[in-house]
């Protein structure tokens, strides 16, 4: 008899515990997400600390598509839960299209940036147009515009070995922000250091335009163009611009290779600059969990410390904090806002 309630007593463990297991697998099955990324947060979702903490603590995984911040607006959004463009004019844009989606959330920030080299950074200082201040390099705009509406050759500042005219390239600007934004910049310096409005986008245009006809060929992700400007060279591109944080994460993610080149490449704050938004867009309940997921705080940290967004609550100083850059700024200064929605629109349908 004893034997028997023994059994008894086995096979109620044996029952609670496989309960148990299966309760323990359902609460903590991952959903799995999918999206538009732009190319610059690739790196930040395929980082291994940052799935594991979305799968452990919110049980979820982010799966994505690489598309630029207007084109992921106007593709093909069925099957989607979520966009992740890195333009507040993206959400805009979303929001004329579709109306309000769900919910959106800023996630981090990052500042417009000019990448180049240092035989060109240091030709363009001799023009007075880069300044140093504290080991960071900055750009005045004014003098730099100036030298590409007037079609100033590279020989003419110094450096021979340099086909063609000055000209920064850049993203396509009417289907990627880091273009976009740029040429944003490129309008209010037009106007006088004043953001472009209604009344004056339409008289900015034509120098504008001037200026990117002569680029040529532009990519659509900023990630590509970045990844052109570090294998092809000065003499490929000698000057491009982009975000802050792709220059911070090649180094994390490749220090030995950015001991290699850290003396040559440089990264010049433009001033003006403007600041680009990386904002999280939800189109349906599943993809709404994504936001609490990206701003968890662990998250935020391993967004600045390994992949270089401002996320607020870290700076250089930060543990991780970039030491090995060389020109990081502490905090990037004359900051101009973006034009609003209806002006962002002309200068993109201006510049197709």
């Amino acid at each position: 008899m004893k034997s028997k309630y023994i059994g008894i007593v086995i096979l109620v463990v044996i029952v609670l515990a496989g309960g148990g297991y299966y309760f323990y697998r359902s609460q903590t099955k991952v959903q799995v997400i999918n999206g538009y990324l732009g190319g610059e947060k690739i790196g930040l979702f395929e980082d291994e600390e940052i799935q594991e903490i979305l799968k452990k603590e919110y049980h979820i995984q982010i799966d994505y598509s690489r598309a630029g911040s207007f084109d992921m607006i106007t593709a093909d959004l069925s099957g989607r839960d979520y966009l992740f463009p890195s333009s507040q004019t993206a959400l805009e844009l979303y929001n004329d299209t579709y109306g309000k989606p769900i919910a959106e959330e800023i996630i981090f920030n990052t500042p417009i940036v000019l990448y180049s080299h240092k035989n060109v950074a240091d030709a363009l200082e001799r023009e007075g147009v880069v300044s140093q201040v504290d080991g960071v390099y900055y750009a005045d705009m004014d003098k730099l515009t100036e030298l590409m509406l007037n079609e100033t050759t590279w020989s003419e500042i110094g450096l021979p070995e340099l086909y063609g005219t000055v000209l920064v390239d850049t993203t396509d600007p009417t289907k990627s922000n880091s273009g976009n934004m740029f040429a944003a910049l490129l309008a209010n310096v037009l106007n006088d250091g004043k953001t472009v409005d209604e009344s004056t986008v339409h008289g900015v245009m034509p120098e504008l335009k001037s200026i990117f006809s002569r680029m040529g060929y532009m990519e659509t992700s900023s990630s590509d163009l970045f990844n052109q400007f570090i294998r092809m060279g000065v003499g490929g591109k000698p000057i491009i611009a982009g975000y802050e944080s792709q220059l911070l994460e090649y180094a994390a993610e490749n220090p030995e290779e950015y001991e290699k080149i850290k003396d040559d490449i440089v990264m010049i704050y433009p001033t003006p600059t403007v600041w680009s938004t990386h904002v999280y867009i939800a189109l349906d309940e599943e993809g709404k969990q994504g936001i609490d997921a990206l701003l968890d705080s662990e998250v935020q940290r391993l967004a600045w410390e390994k992949h270089g967004f401002r996320t607020g609550g870290y700076d250089i100083s930060s543990e991780g904090g970039f030491g090995n850059v060389v020109g990081v700024a502490q905090q990037p200064t004359g900051v101009m806002n973006m034009p609003d929605y209806e002006v962002m629109m002309k200068i993109i349908e201006g510049l197709k």
